[in-house]
């Protein structure tokens, strides 16, 4: 029986989730299109590699992430997800901890799989 888009998105979100916890360099590039577009919380444009390095460097550790109010809009070969998130963690050594919301396009690979090619991290008031 073949998965639902529906499905295979929320796994490859929980695949990413449990990539971030890890700082799993190996997942996260799967994961994310080498074309990504980031816009971090405070405005900031990164690009794949700003994020692996962050988590391979030891930069960015997260503790925990929560997820929570997960909206998914299928088109096709395109989905958007966007998802609430309660994070503990640091960055840089310093507390780094928020109630955030992601919002990721999710495309079609040229391998058939899942990859993201841009997201945005926002805080939530």
């Amino acid at each position: 029986m073949t998965e639902t888009v529906e499905t295979q998105i929320i796994n490859a979100e929980e695949r990413l989730r449990q990539a971030m916890l890890a700082s799993d360099v190996s997942v996260l590039n799967e994961l994310l299109a080498p074309e990504i577009i980031i816009t971090s919380h405070l405005g900031e444009l990164l690009e794949k590699q700003d994020d692996l390095a962050a988590h391979e460097s030891g930069l960015i550790k997260i503790h925990e992430l929560k997820p929570s109010e997960q909206h998914i809009q299928i088109h096709g070969e395109v989905t958007i997800v966007s998802v609430r998130m309660q994070l503990s963690g640091s960055y840089n050594g310093s507390p780094a901890n928020g109630d955030f919301r992601f919002t990721r396009v999710w495309v079609v690979s040229s391998s058939g799989t899942w990859h993201i090619v841009a997201a945005h991290i926002g805080m939530v008031a």
